[in-house]
Formats: C-alpha cells, sequence, structure tokens
C-alpha cells in the first residue's frame, strides 16, 4: 500500500533533527496523541478537527479534514492493536514553525492492514496545552 499523506507540511519528516528530551512534554504529548487517536478510531473525524491544534485547524478546514481522514482511516477498518514505538520531543521540524513538539510513533495493526506505522505529532498551543498538528500513516 502506498504511503499516505494527511495534511499539515511538517508530516513524514518528523524524527529527523528532533532534540532527545524526556520528561514532562513528552509524557503530555503521548496523552494528548492517545486522547485524540481514541477520536479518530470512533471515526469521529470532525471532532478530531475540533480537538486538534490551532496551526492545524488554521491550514486545513475541516470538511477537507473529515474527508481526508475518512478516505485513508475507513478502507483499513478498525484497529486491532496499536503500540508505542517512539516518542521523541522537538523544537523544530522542517517546514514548520519553532515550538514544541512531541514525534510520536505507534505499530499499528487495523484489520485491512496489518503491518502500519502510525505517526502523530502534538504541538503545544499557545494556552499550553498539547494538541495534534500532524498525522501520517504507512
Amino acid at each position: 500500500m502506498r504511503n499516505i499523506f494527511i495534511v499539515v507540511g511538517l508530516l513524514g519528516i518528523l524524527a529527523m533533527g528532533c532534540e532527545k528530551q524526556g520528561g514532562a512534554a513528552t509524557d503530555e504529548g503521548i496523552a494528548a496523541s492517545a486522547a485524540w487517536l481514541e477520536i479518530v478510531d470512533a471515526q469521529r473525524y470532525g471532532d478530531s478537527w475540533q480537538q486538534a491544534c490551532a496551526y492545524f485547524r488554521g491550514l486545513v478546514p475541516k470538511e477537507r479534514w473529515e474527508k481526508q481522514l475518512a478516505g485513508v482511516r475507513g478502507p483499513l477498518g478498525p484497529v486491532l492493536s496499536r503500540e508505542l514505538t517512539s516518542a521523541e520531543y522537538a523544537t523544530k521540524l522542517p517546514g514548520a514553525p519553532d515550538g514544541e513538539y512531541v514525534v510520536i510513533q505507534y505499530r499499528t495493526k487495523f484489520q485491512n492492514k496489518t503491518d502500519a506505522v502510525e505517526t502523530v505529532t502534538p504541538m503545544r498551543d499557545p494556552d499550553g496545552v498539547f494538541r495534534v498538528s500532524g498525522y501520517y500513516i504507512r
């Protein structure tokens, strides 16, 4: 299956140039990605847009996001399992504004794709809360 990009220009190249840093920021990013993925897994694509970071919502109209995400996730079927494989803290990502990011990868098994890697990238919004800024499946 071909690589599938979903929106925002900071996807796919995420792990390059990341600064390793543990601690609270990484934990907050992981928690934000897990909560957001629950919404996506429930096929509540409009809600996933609403729960994304302000930067993301400013780049991608809600209707376009819903259509793209349904087109990508729908054919994969339900999630059978998801395992966190990495989480990298970064302050700079190619094609994205400087800020605080956590680049998170999961090994995911879908009903119709048994070996996928999901990359979810939360960023810290101006209010201090991590929210998802990008999502990529390969």
